[in-house]
């Protein structure tokens, strides 16, 4: 399980807008990657614009905000131009990364056990150490949380 102090594992992903994404080129800048199960869902739609609405904030703080799921680049296109997202989406069809990071767990729904993403996000420091990992996430008020948390330990390793 990638914790705390832990080198975060690279990738480099196809992107909404038909680019790619490397993590490790964005340093030395800090990076908010945060995982979600699905586009255009209630929960990550809210996550999503959150995140959208305080990319100034994030922008202003040094940190790089970027959203994984397994959906393809054309499914965040789509939700992208649907919701007027400016953050980063990552397509992680293949799910090497979501499984890089644990965050590839088996969830229960209606008595049905089956595998997904779970909603979890972690703030990578400059030198590209998780500085901070949250699990579990509730999507409403989770953007306010990360920046707060990114602004109140804005040093690398803090």
């Amino acid at each position: 399980m990638l914790d705390i102090g832990d080198m975060a594992p690279d990738f480099t992903l196809p992107r909404d807008g038909g680019t790619l994404v490397t993590l490790s080129s964005l340093r030395p800048g800090r990076v908010v990657v945060y995982f979600y199960p699905k586009d255009d869902t209630s929960g990550c739609t809210m996550e999503a614009k959150d995140f959208t609405k305080m990319a100034a904030d994030f922008a202003a703080a040094g940190v790089t905000v970027i959203g994984i799921s397994k959906d393809s680049v054309k499914s965040h296109d789509k939700f992208v131009a649907k919701h007027e997202l400016s953050v980063i989406l990552a397509s992680d069809e293949t799910g090497t990364t979501v499984e890089d990071y644990g965050v590839w767990v088996e969830k229960q729904m209606y008595g049905k056990t089956y595998m997904g993403i779970e909603r979890a996000t972690f703030l990578i420091g400059g030198d590209g150490k998780v500085q901070q990992v949250w699990r579990k996430v509730k999507a409403k008020g989770h953007a306010e949380a990360i920046l707060a948390a990114a602004v109140a330990a804005p040093e690398t390793g803090a």
